[in-house]
């Protein structure tokens, strides 16, 4: 049996990168979706699910505003009379500018998209969950930029690290609902807010230096954070709650070093 078979899964930032990888991914493995984005690629998201026989709605959403949260989290009622599932994986950048560079209205945007943005669907398909219940399994995209410095900017940086807080903090909160609640920590993963990156290496013919600080000299594509995303949500992780898994080649299993044991000079 497929691992989503009769379930119901909410997923936003769903227009392109881990989002869209996940919708196909769930869609894949039975599940009928509702997905939310920011921007009009959501359809072409849902669009490609349905070309795959599988079932989705779509809806422009911003995921940090309260009345579009319960929004998505009354549709996939409404829809398909039951939530299973949400993944709370919208969130921005906010670019690499320093500690002493960015202001607070920055921070708070950055913070409301990334933070309050998660805790929002915690809030709300949590208590869908618990109403129906049947528990459920609610997954939050945090970054390894949340479990030490280095891999963001101050302020995504935080964010982060609140979505993994968040996720420890709900599980417990839900307790005896039987409703889970697991951060993933991507590393570095082609998707729309890296594609600059991408697209620099690129141009510049530079690709073999992207993702040369984790063990597998590499970084990561979509599938693979949304296969990561399939088993949280699936029944297989059914004592897997109040997680942050690493999602990022061992990037963050060390501390900085400058030469590897095989002698290779990492950059």
């Amino acid at each position: 049996m497929s691992a989503l078979a009769g379930k119901v899964a909410i997923i936003t930032g769903a227009g392109s990168g881990i989002g869209r990888a996940s919708a196909l991914r769930f869609a894949a493995e039975g599940a009928k979706l509702v997905l939310g984005d920011k921007t009009e690629a959501v359809h072409e998201t849902a669009q490609m699910v349905k070309d795959a026989g599988g079932s989705a709605t779509a809806l422009q959403i911003d995921a940090g505003v309260e009345a579009d949260v319960q929004k998505i989290v009354k549709t996939a009622i409404e829809t398909y009379g039951d939530l299973h599932v949400a993944f709370a994986n919208a969130g921005i950048s906010g670019g690499m500018a320093g500690i002493f560079d960015l202001t607070p209205e920055e921070w708070s945007e950055i913070l409301r998209v990334n933070l309050i943005g998660p805790w929002l669907m915690v809030k709300h398909a949590g208590q869908a969950m618990m109403d129906g219940g049947k528990g459920g399994s609610i997954i939050l995209t945090a970054s390894v930029a949340g479990i030490r410095s280095g891999a963001g900017g101050p302020a995504y940086s935080a964010s982060k690290a609140g979505v993994i807080n968040l996720a420890m903090v709900s599980a417990q909160q839900m307790s005896e609902t039987g409703v889970r609640v697991n951060a993933i920590c991507p590393g570095l993963t082609e998707t729309g807010m890296t594609k600059p990156t991408f697209d620099y290496a690129r141009d510049k013919d530079v690709m073999h230096k992207v993702g040369r600080l984790n063990p597998l000299r590499r970084a990561a594509q979509p599938d693979e954070l949304a296969n990561v995303a399939l088993f949280l949500a699936s029944d297989q992780a059914s004592y897997v709650n109040g997680q942050a898994i690493a999602v990022d080649g061992g990037l963050s299993s060390s501390h900085p070093v400058t030469r590897q044991l095989t002698g290779q000079t990492a950059v």
